[in-house]
């Protein structure tokens, strides 16, 4: 069972720990831990409609309000159910307000049709193993940028460059052993820091994030790299490919809007291992 979580649970809600803390403002809950509180809803709303034989394909949630430390109410809805789909909506209250939402989409897997289509050749890699040993037990993220390759030394990774990261799921509740899809959700939220980092640090922040998933990883074992990243006005989008050790899964797509105001500067934060285990 997991000890290291983004949450503990008290009767039905959701209290943030001190590593679900945000590196923008110290009295916010960042993306990672709202992300995976919603999408572990989602899931066990499927789960308790008996729909085994469903997986997650599309995820969707929007950050427009920035939720704080506080405890985290959480309900869902099934919006429409099929044979061979369920759509289903959540929502993370604090004292009473929506701070944000998500809907995910569940299918029904079968087999692929006879044919060929068209599909990208230049998968990322997870970096080697003598870098990033099999294992699903929680570390420092590792991030490669062109011209540095991989490594934790986040100060290394502040650059213009294409950037990936490996890392290693969180766990959302305390005593809960995270789905695939539930870490998978929660560190897509690092999306942003794949596509919107760049020589000042985290320059825009993200309002949301789209996974569209063929499956779900193999593990808690994720890895994120930058594929595209558009900005004008203030306004950014970002796209990367989501991968596991077997390869690509599907992609993560993030809007985001400047606040440079508050910018991250990663070489301005620790990120050892005894920092991590400290949270």
């Amino acid at each position: 069972m997991t000890q290291f979580a983004l949450f503990r649970l008290e009767g039905d809600v959701l209290i943030p720990q001190n590593i679900a803390r945000s590196l923008w403002r110290a009295d916010q809950m960042h993306g990672v831990a709202t992300s995976g509180a919603l999408a572990r809803e989602l899931e066990n709303r499927v789960v308790a409609a008996g729909r085994d034989d469903l997986r997650p394909a599309r995820y969707t949630v929007d950050l427009f309000r920035a939720p704080s430390m506080g405890p985290c109410s959480m309900a869902s809805t099934v919006i429409r159910e099929g044979s061979r789909l369920m759509l289903v909506d959540a929502t993370l209250a604090q004292e009473g307000e929506v701070v944000a939402r998500a809907s995910a989409l569940f299918l029904k897997a079968t087999e692929n049709p006879t044919g060929t289509v068209w599909g990208p050749t230049d998968a990322p890699q997870p970096p080697p193993v003598e870098i990033a040993a099999i294992s699903e037990e929680p570390r420092v993220p590792i991030f490669f940028s062109h011209g540095v390759g991989w490594s934790q030394n986040f100060a290394e990774h502040q650059n213009g460059g294409r950037k990936q990261t490996w890392q290693t799921a969180l766990g959302i509740v305390v005593g809960e052993k995270p789905t695939p899809f539930q870490g998978l959700a929660g560190a897509a939220d690092s999306t942003s820091m794949v596509v919107n980092w760049g020589t000042e640090g985290v320059q825009y922040i993200n309002t949301d994030i789209t996974l569209a998933i063929s499956r779900v990883p193999v593990s808690q074992e994720i890895g994120i790299a930058a594929t595209s990243w558009y900005s004008h006005d203030g306004i950014a989008t970002g796209t990367a490919t989501v991968f596991d050790r077997l390869g690509p899964v599907g992609t993560s797509t993030v809007t985001s809007i400047a606040n440079a105001r508050r910018s991250v500067d990663f070489t301005q934060h620790d990120f050892s291992e005894d920092s991590i285990n400290a949270g």
